[in-house]
């Protein structure tokens, strides 16, 4: 079986906190020929671990790079490292994430009213600016 999966698989699989459904989304990633994670799936991830579960940056980066090493998932490896390294500069994986994209789209240039994003962002070698700097 091949199949793009939903946050909530992710959740499941890695919380273990629903008897019902955690085996169930365990053995179907476990299990699938292929499954593909779209980048916004691990970046809602990284916010549902954070904020409900109270991840620290470095907890998410252990989840995110758990599941790079699943032989059968399918993740922009670029856009994740992109996120990565938001994590680990201080930021979040989200803003990392995002502005990769967006710069592979032809807009190299991140715009945000979040300062600590756009100090981050030119941290680790992105363009970033503020609405005012433009």
């Amino acid at each position: 079986m091949i199949f793009t999966v939903d946050t909530n698989i992710l959740v499941r699989a890695i919380m273990q906190d629903d008897p019902a459904q955690s085996p169930i989304a365990t053995r179907c990633l476990q299990t699938a020929q292929k499954f593909a994670v779209p980048t916004p799936v691990l970046c809602e991830l990284a916010w549902v671990l954070s904020r409900t579960y109270g991840y620290t940056r470095s907890a998410l980066a252990v989840a995110i790079f758990a599941l790079r090493d699943f032989e059968n998932a399918i993740l922009d490896t670029e856009a994740v490292d992109a996120g990565l390294a938001m994590l680990h500069a201080g930021g979040d994986f989200a803003d990392g994430a995002v502005a990769h994209m967006g710069s592979r789209m032809g807009a190299p240039l991140f715009l945000s009213f979040d300062q600590k994003a756009v100090k981050l962002l030119r941290r680790v070698d992105r363009q970033a600016a503020l609405p005012t700097e433009v």
